[in-house]
């Protein structure tokens, strides 16, 4: 019997959504398990638009998470309010500034961030129900708020967004770009992707090790 796997989006573009390239292959590889998958967003605004040609942020012209999320996902996307964990095997959220932006607010106040309330209670839900959670790039700057003090997780070995996750309470365990890292007891995979990454091969390498890995848990 194939699993299923929920996957949170966080928008649509690097800077201020979700890493395509990350979504892209995270989807790809779980297709490639035969694991039958659903994407999640919250629907909400996103903090603020940035045109990607020039990194600057546009002024007055405003997003929603849910319906640029939805472009990613080709439409098959639900609101994250409908994540009903006894459905799915595991969950996944690939990175992008949009997860430090729309998921929650490490990008504005680091050591202080929040969580969006509904993608943190169906993250929990999922801790909860010891099921796992994978969380690539900047994504595991939630993994504290999610699992709380102690949990073990990478973003690489950027030193500086390292020493917040470990004011946040995590055990932060530096890896390579093609590595990750599992905390057994949490059900916790974790892996750099564009933390490190300098091409797409290079992401594709830990996020597919991480999906699998997902899978092995679950």
């Amino acid at each position: 019997m194939s699993k299923k796997v929920a996957v949170i989006l966080a928008g649509s573009g690097v800077y201020d959504g979700s890493e395509i390239h990350e979504a892209v292959i995270t989807l790809l590889a779980l297709d490639r398990q035969d694991t039958e998958v659903q994407c999640f967003a919250p629907n909400m605004p996103q903090l603020h638009v940035v045109n990607h040609l020039t990194g600057e942020v546009s002024e007055g012209d405003g997003r929603n998470v849910l319906i640029e999320a939805a472009r990613i996902a080709r439409g098959e996307i639900k609101d994250v309010v409908e994540l009903e964990t006894s459905q799915f095997d595991a969950l996944i959220i690939p990175g992008g500034f949009g997860v430090a932006k729309n998921l929650c607010d490490f990008a504005l106040n680091g050591a202080d961030m929040t969580m969006n309330d509904d993608v943190l209670l169906a993250a929990q839900s999922f801790k909860t129900a010891s099921k796992p959670i994978g969380l690539m790039c900047i994504a595991p700057v939630m993994a504290a708020a999610i699992f709380g003090q102690g949990v073990q997780c990478t973003i690489g070995t950027d030193t500086e967004t390292a020493a917040v996750l470990s004011a946040l309470g995590a055990d932060h365990i530096n890896a390579a770009v093609n590595h990750v890292v599992v905390d057994e007891s949490n059900k916790l995979v974790t892996t750099p992707a564009y933390m490190l990454a300098e091409t797409i091969s290079q992401a594709a390498d830990g996020i597919e090790e991480l999906v699998e890995r997902v899978l092995e848990l679950a």
